[in-house]
């Protein structure tokens, strides 16, 4: 079923929920200055999911670039093998607090060097 509308929408619950957004918004975006004029800005933009894509992106460009031998995992258990080793890429940007921040992080059994 779709339904349009064609009018504004003007309910209590809406106007409150507005009023909610414009506060919440502006001390979101206090984050978001620290990355003005960065490379990077347009990252925070992204879904999660798009982020860790890019993620993988940037550590197989890193890689190629600096001579390393990439290539796909055989497997679900990691996202590529570097120079032979098993490697599972994490993406974070930095939080406002100062530091990196892995939310959803699983600890397999792998020799991983850490860059």
């Amino acid at each position: 079923m779709e339904m349009r509308v064609n009018m504004p929408i003007t309910t209590p619950e809406f106007d409150l929920l507005a009023s909610s957004a414009i506060f919440i918004k502006k001390d979101l975006e206090k984050d978001f200055f620290a990355w003005e004029n960065s490379p990077f800005e347009w990252v925070l933009k992204l879904p999660a999911g798009s982020k860790g894509k890019l993620g993988k992106h940037l550590v197989y460009q890193w890689c190629a670039v600096k001579g390393l031998s990439v290539d796909r995992s055989p497997d679900s258990e990691a996202d590529m093998l570097i120079n032979g080793h098993r490697v599972e890429v994490k993406f974070s940007t930095l939080w406002k607090v100062g530091i990196y921040k892995f939310q959803l992080f699983e600890i397999k059994t792998m020799n991983i060097p850490f860059v």
